[in-house]
Order: C-alpha cells, then sequence, then structure tokens
C-alpha cells in the first residue's frame, strides 16, 4: 500500500492545457542509433512548429561484446528513447506524440501515460497545467513478447552518493550478495564507490546543449523530471549489457510519502522512487522486455530514522558521502572546493542535518557539514516546513514530517544543539515541554 499524506494548496490563477498554444506542435520519438564497442548510444527527438527542432542526446557506458540478442537490445534501446524524451517533450508538452520505427501495445502505452502524468507531477503543479488525461501515447494492437536471457546470480546497486545507497551496499554485504555498483559520472559516487572498495560501473549522459537554451526562453516549460525512473531504465540497460540478474536501489518507505494534492491527484517528489513505480516498472520490464532482471530496493519497509541510525554505524562514508542536490547539478554545482559536499542551504541538507543529529555528536555533524545548521536562522522557513508547521512538505527526497519531529525529540533529549534558534522554534511552538 502507497502511503500518502495529503495537504492541501490553492492554486492561484487559471490552469492551462498543455500545449494550449502549441496544438500545431508534435513530439516525435524519432529512433536512435547504437554502437556497443564503442560503448555508445544517441537517441533523436524533433518538435514541429511549422519548422523542426531537433535534439540529440547521447549516452556512453563501458564497451559491450556482441553476444546480447538484437531483439532484446531494440526492446531496450526502444524503452530507454522513451524515458529519455521526457526531458525534451516537457519543453512545450505537445499534445500530438508520433514515435517511429515501433510501436506500442495499449498496456504499454497506458504505463507510459502513468509514467509521464506522475513522474512530472511536481513540473505540472509548478506550471499550473491541466494533466489530467492529457498524456497520451499512441498504440496499436499487438502482442509484445519478452526475452529470457541467462544471467549471472548477482546484483548491481545503483550508487547515488548518499546514506540510502551506503546502507543498502552494508545489507547487500550482510547477505553475502555478489554486488557491483552503478554511477553516473560523479566525484561524490566515485569517492564513495572507492571508499566502499568497488570499481564502479560508469554511464555518462549528454542531454543536448539545446535543451538548457530552450529552458531559459519565455514560451517554454521547465521543471522536475522523474530521473529514479531514467536511472532505473539504465540500470536494466547495464544489466543486460554486463551481466547481472537484478537491479537494486536505495529507495526507502518515505519516499512513498506525497507533497501536495492538485486537481484531485497526490502530487510526489520522489514518485519515480515510491513503491508505486518499482511494481509497475518491474511487472513492465517482466512482460515486456526481460523477466531475467528484477528490481528492487531492500530499504522499502525501513523509514528514514531507521536508515539513518544503520548509516552511522559505517563513519568512514562520514566525508564521503553527499545527497545534497547541489552536486549533481549539470549547471551551478557545487563548489567542492570549500572542503565540504553540502550546500547547507536546502532542504534535504537541513533534513539531512536532522536525521544525524539524533545519532551522532555535534563535533562529528559540523564537521560533515562545516557549519552548525540549527544555528541558521534563514533556514526557519524550511525548518518549518520539514516539520509540517507549515505549508506542504518541500519538493525534495526529504521524510516525513513525523521522522523529523521524532529525530529532532532525540537530539533535544541529548541537549546539545538546544540554544540554537531552530531549536528554539521546535522546543517552544512544537514539542512545548
Amino acid at each position: 500500500m502507497v502511503e500518502h499524506s495529503i495537504h492541501n494548496a490553492a492554486v492561484v490563477g487559471p490552469i492551462p492545457t498543455p500545449g494550449t498554444s502549441f496544438m500545431h506542435k508534435m513530439f516525435t520519438f524519432e529512433g536512435y542509433s547504437l554502437d556497443l564497442k564503442k560503448g555508445q548510444a544517441s537517441f533523436n527527438y524533433s518538435i514541429e512548429n511549422g519548422g523542426k527542432l531537433n535534439f540529440t542526446e547521447k549516452i556512453s557506458f563501458p564497451s559491450v561484446g556482441d553476444d546480447i540478442p538484437n531483439d532484446l537490445l531494440k526492446s531496450l534501446f526502444n524503452n530507454i528513447a522513451l524515458i529519455l524524451g521526457i526531458s525534451y517533450w516537457k519543453l512545450y508538452c505537445p499534445k500530438d506524440i508520433k514515435i517511429k520505427n515501433f510501436s506500442l501495445s495499449k498496456e504499454q502505452a497506458d504505463f507510459w501515460n502513468i509514467v509521464y502524468a506522475k513522474g512530472l507531477g511536481e513540473f505540472f503543479y509548478k506550471n499550473k497545467i491541466d494533466f489530467r488525461g492529457f498524456v497520451q501515447f499512441p498504440y496499436v494492437n499487438k502482442l509484445t513478447s519478452p526475452i529470457s536471457f541467462p544471467r549471472k546470480d548477482r546484483v548491481l546497486l545503483g550508487l547515488g552518493g548518499g546514506k540510502d545507497s551506503i546502507v543498502s551496499s552494508e545489507i547487500l554485504k550482510k547477505e553475502n550478495k555478489e554486488f557491483d555498483v552503478l554511477i553516473l559520472d560523479t566525484e561524490i559516487q566515485k569517492d564513495v564507490a572507492m571508499t566502499m572498495n568497488k570499481k564502479p560501473i560508469v554511464i555518462k549522459r549528454e542531454l543536448d546543449p539545446k535543451l538548457f537554451d530552450l529552458n531559459s526562453k519565455e514560451g517554454t516549460y521547465n521543471g522536475h523530471i522523474p530521473i529514479s525512473a531514467i536511472y532505473a531504465f539504465l540500470g536494466l540497460m547495464a544489466s543486460v549489457f554486463y551481466n547481472y540478474n537484478k537491479v537494486v536501489v536505495g529507495n526507502e518507505k518515505s519516499a512513498n510519502y506525497g507533497n501536495v494534492e492538485y486537481l484531485g491527484e497526490v502530487i510526489n517528489h520522489q514518485w519515480s522512487k515510491s513503491e508505486e513505480f518499482e511494481k509497475l516498472f518491474q511487472k513492465y520490464i517482466t512482460k515486456f522486455i526481460t523477466p531475467s532482471i528484477s528490481y528492487y530496493s531492500p530499504l522499502r519497509k525501513l523509514d528514514e530514522l531507521e536508515i539513518t541510525k544503520e548509516f552511522v554505524k559505517y563513519s568512514k562514508y562520514f566525508r564521503v558521502f553527499s545527497s545534497c542536490n547541489r552536486n549533481f547539478r549539470i549547471n551551478e554545482p557545487l563548489d567542492s572546493t570549500r572542503g565540504y559536499r553540502w550546500c547547507g542551504k536546502c532542504a534535504k541538507c537541513l533534513f539531512v542535518f536532522i536525521q544525524l543529529s539524533a545519532f551522532i555528536s555535534r563535533e562529528e555533524l559540523i564537521e560533515i557539514f562545516g557549519k552548525n545548521l540549527f544555528e541558521d536562522k534563514s533556514l526557519l522557513l524550511l525548518f518549518k516546513e520539514l516539520l509540517g508547521a507549515k505549508n506542504f512538505k518541500p519538493f525534495e527526497c526529504v521524510g516525513t514530517p513525523e521522522e523529523v519531529k521524532i529525530a529532532l525529540d532525540l537530539t533535544y533529549k541529548k541537549g546539545e544543539f538546544n540554544q540554537t534558534p531552530l531549536m528554539d522554534f521546535y522546543k517552544n511552538e512544537i514539542r512545548r515541554i
């Protein structure tokens, strides 16, 4: 059962139907090219508007042999093209969608309608777009059969660089699972993999530079995409390429908790980390791509506090891990020359600081973040939102207000941070003891 907390939020102003001024536009999945020996793939898209806008996204990966069934490669890369295309489709949200060179069954189209609609929920909310029934992938009446492909019994762990994937790795070690790690070429992930004593499989993405140019112009939409869904498909690709039968990710129970209600739906920033997506994805790949690979999270039954309590047992990661999203921005990444991997200004930083404050010393925590976040009065609004005392849960990968309150109660009892502005608010307005 997917858990949600629903907060009502007023939507100010008219809600535009996507593509109202772009109804003559069409988005086309043009196809892909693939070179396994060179480790390169390119995915092509276009938007027609009298003229034609063309986009190409590239991914690179370690060289692959030629023993993979061609039908499996086609199925795999046709589907990867659909998930990567979400970044370009959302520029204008064209009503008309065209897929060249292959077709979807109705059940497959239904899956993609859900992935685009729910995965872009935050995007639709922030842009005040009425998404109800809007995303409609074309389909034909056909049967699509998956392809079995013998795999070794071993795990490929998607390594994000934060505490969740680290705890997942320690669980796999305790279970005596043979596993390797997959990263998307960031210094944080490389350092964590090195600390883990794992040589990572590295996949690199190169988005079309026109995307960033258009994102800054009037008349286009911009916003959050379901990045974990993209990672899921790339993890599936790597498992096919390099002989794994399980893709493991570190997605916790708290990812099921939504942020805000909009047009009758719960908008969840973390939807592609949720149990709902996990089950949909597993069913889809089993039925339409290959039943030989499974996808799951060993943290699904654990909340943020339980994961943090386990994470602090492994202090060797304290100086290398981070889940601050500034580290992963293509534009304006965090300046790592400061010696710290946390911006100290976002909801994610504050949430992790709160969780860790319940279990480790003040000195250790400040050494990780470079400062005492409870002293920063500018974070009070985020603090209130994390507590559920104002607005709604921030659009970040953070836990529930209840988890925040439990952590702060443990921190308060320790007494190391009680004489700070943020803990004063917690003591006087929330705890009231």
